[in-house]
């Protein structure tokens, strides 16, 4: 599969990254020398210094058989014009990267007529993220499949909880009447992601990743020592395009949104548009400020100014006055690992969460859904079974599955089943895998 990105941002590198664990036929072009050069020293791809509207360029590397384009540069007017050149030239599917959201709603125009295939905000999609991890507010990290049939939740280890000092499979034998499956574990101390086996043992402060079935979810509070709490007042520092969109998300789904925005002239603005959000002009980084707007009251915090390090300190603030749930997004990549150590619940960066959705439209096999966990350099799929797929031949314990990778559980007719080493996957089933990059390649041959 030949593929084109246009853009070596955090974006591009990220997409890139995934696909160099895959043997693709993968180009990335950017102005920005020193980027490809990082990129060329880290990556098995090919780089082309240069603009990626160029036509000559775009013949250079043969775009007209390309799979797919891919436009992830940082101006939304660019990627549409790579897009339409590069579909002009024979690239047989694109994808753009744009910054308004309403181009994903608008229905009175077809873009595919002029080239661009698919569309993707990231905004729009970190807006979504926030909602998700508010709704299920005692996780870090969450990912639903199937419209929450199953589930896939992260959440840091404390004393309070039953698992500690417990194998999994000593865990499984304690808990026996809670369906629920370990998939992963990371560790302060371990740069490496943990593909728990049964003698692994839960440690204080592990990031554990859970697979669980819908009927499970309330069942598993006790056993990690936590309380499920309703959230219904949210504070959101930053009116920015995530800001908007997420006060208009919540609002929505009746919370009790208060914004607060320094620019005043942005304020304004907000403050037509949001109807049903009460927007304060102030500058949120100031501890009165938050003191005078009842900061101790909220039940949840989100910090989406165009500042990392702002979003960080404001939410550590919060949590200091008894905020139960803080979200902070950040801008560098490396932070996001870093989340459980500075005592933050979630930390979001809206271009890994971009970059994970493009990914879906480059998988071989019969992928209906791929998430990014957070904290973590791993993907979590969702095979449909193929008839005569390798993963059909033999029960899960026969499959010679690679260690690398593990089940999460499946779904069959509607009803969400455990996969655990006795069952046998039929064609039809929805199965969901979490996989570590360098086994993705593997695990896909199993389902084709």
């Amino acid at each position: 599969m030949k593929i084109i990105i246009a853009g070596a941002g955090d974006v591009g590198f990220h997409l890139a990254k995934l696909l160099s664990y895959e043997s693709q036929d993968t180009y990335i072009i950017d102005f920005d020398g020193d980027r490809l050069n990082y990129i060329n020293n880290h990556l098995d791809v090919i780089t082309k210094k240069g603009d990626a509207t160029s036509i000559k360029l775009l013949k250079e590397i043969g775009v007209d058989s390309a799979d797919l384009l891919i436009a992830v540069t940082e101006s939304q007017n660019t990627n549409f014009t790579i897009s339409v050149i590069g579909k002009s030239l024979g690239a047989k599917k694109t994808i753009a990267r744009i910054d308004n959201p309403e181009f994903l709603n608008e229905c009175e125009i077809d873009f595919k007529q002029f080239g661009v295939d698919f569309m993707i905000s990231p905004q729009e999609l970190a807006a979504n993220e926030i909602k998700m991890l508010l709704n299920q507010s005692s996780f870090n990290d969450t990912v639903a499949f199937e419209s929450g049939i199953f589930n896939v939740m992260g959440t840091a280890l404390t004393y309070n909880s039953p698992l500690i000092d417990l194998t999994v499979k000593q865990a499984k034998e304690k808990f026996a009447n809670v369906d629920f499956i370990t998939i992963a574990i990371k560790r302060d101390y371990e740069s490496q992601t943990l593909i728990p086996r049964g003698d692994t043992v839960y440690e204080v402060n592990d990031q554990v990743y859970f697979s669980v079935p819908n009927y499970s979810m309330k069942d598993l509070y006790p056993i990690l020592g936590k309380k499920q709490f309703n959230i219904k007042n949210v504070m959101i520092l930053g009116g920015s395009s995530i800001g908007e969109k997420t006060a208009r998300n919540l609002c929505e789904d009746n919370f009790n949104v208060k914004l607060i925005e320094k620019n005043k002239e942005k304020a304004e603005s907000l403050a037509e548009s949001l109807t049903n959000t009460l927007v304060i002009n102030a500058d949120g980084r100031s501890l009165e400020i938050l003191e005078e707007e009842n900061i101790r009251e909220m039940d949840a915090f989100i910090a989406v100014t165009g500042n990392s390090e702002t979003n960080i300190m404001s939410c550590l603030v919060a949590k200091s006055k008894g905020v139960k749930k803080t979200i902070a997004l950040v801008e560098n990549m490396d932070y996001i690992d870093i989340s459980q150590t500075i005592g933050i619940q979630s930390l979001i960066n809206k271009k890994l969460i971009a970059a994970s959705n493009i990914f879906k439209h480059i998988r071989k096999g019969e992928i209906l859904e791929l998430a990014n966990l957070h904290n973590i350099d791993a993907e979590v799929f969702e095979f449909e079974v193929q008839e005569n797929s390798k993963v059909t031949k033999a029960p899960i314990k026969d499959l010679r599955f690679p260690r690398e990778a593990v089940f999460g559980g499946l779904i069959r007719d509607g009803k969400a089943l455990m996969s655990f080493g006795n069952m046998q996957i039929q064609t039809g089933d929805k199965v969901i895998v979490f996989c570590l990059p360098e086994a993705i390649a593997t695990v896909e041959r199993f389902f084709k």
